[in-house]
């Protein structure tokens, strides 16, 4: 669920849909890192400036801890 909505979020900020992924990490039993890959034009719209755009997201995903008791990092990685 979480992955879906940051996946489509991501396609619709990114210049280049095309080369957005997702991939999920768990790293504990209750504790799961999502990385966002897309081009490296695209990672500074994901992030933002000063960062609000990516807290903004982990804010929205912070509530989806409230229904499923997982705890989330998101991660924005550039495409070489």
């Amino acid at each position: 669920m979480v992955e879906n909505f940051l996946y489509e979020y991501a396609k619709l900020i990114a210049d280049f849909p095309e080369k957005v992924t997702i991939k999920r990490q768990e790293l504990g039993e209750n504790f799961v890192e999502i990385i966002i890959n897309a081009d490296k034009i695209d990672t500074g719209k994901l992030i933002g400036k000063d960062g609000k755009m990516i807290n903004a997201i982990k804010t929205v995903i912070i509530g989806c801890k409230a229904k499923d008791n997982t705890s989330y990092r998101v991660t924005v990685k550039a495409i070489e």
